[in-house]
């Protein structure tokens, strides 16, 4: 009987140094992913492409309100100028 218990003892001890192992390993595991300074996350990644999109919908909006009421009459006037001449 006592050999039973002291088989059990062992065995159990096994167990559990296993499960620290184990455990220990997964924490490693889980520090090394998140210090891990290389990996760029969806979030960085969707931030960039939302500045982006918005930047160039200004730079757009921009060239477009330039071109509409500076560059085109003036080029119009100076075509129209062109086509009028009595020369």
């Amino acid at each position: 009987m006592l050999k039973f218990f002291k088989n059990a003892v062992n065995k159990i001890r096994k167990t559990a140094e296993n499960v620290v192992e184990k455990f220990n390993a997964a924490v490693i595991t889980a520090k090394v992913v998140i210090e891990n300074p290389v990996a760029e996350g969806y979030v960085d990644s969707g931030v960039k492409i939302l500045i982006a999109v918005v930047l160039g919908a200004l730079l757009l909006a921009g060239l477009y309100a330039l071109f509409n009421n500076t560059i085109m009459p003036t080029v119009t006037q100076r075509v129209q100028g062109l086509f009028n001449y009595n020369g």
